[in-house]
């Protein structure tokens, strides 16, 4: 890899994935604290309930797993066809190809979302 690249992404990865951190472990913390107030004060009842299951859907989608395995595969599978096309260091075509390849995952996602929405009642 470039040095100089290598100097820019290497202390943004670090930062970037140190704020990721942070900002689930306090959405985490947070969301905790704001129902156990709420327990506590005595305002849990079948709707607060329904909001709090409601909320958790939203994020514990079902298709979760599937969308992040389509994701992982076809970055994996643009990295592997990179290894195979010559190209000069400069080249863009490597940040091209796994941008394709990383939405054509997203896409294919979309549409099996979309078509299980569609034949629900």
């Amino acid at each position: 890899m470039n040095k100089e690249l290598m100097n820019v992404l290497m202390p943004l990865t670090i930062i970037g994935s140190f704020g990721t951190t942070i900002f689930f472990f306090t959405k985490v913390m947070t969301d905790y604290i704001l129902k156990k107030k709420m327990i506590d004060k005595g305002f849990v009842n079948d709707d607060t309930q329904a909001i709090f299951k409601q909320h958790q859907n939203t994020f514990n989608n079902k298709f979760a797993s599937l969308k992040w395995g389509l994701i992982i595969f076809f970055a994996g599978l643009s990295l592997v066809i990179m290894e195979y096309i010559p190209t000069s260091p400069e080249s863009p075509l490597p940040y091209g190809l796994f941008a394709v390849a990383v939405s054509l995952g997203f896409l294919i996602y979309y549409f099996i979302v979309k078509q299980d929405i569609d034949t629900k009642p």
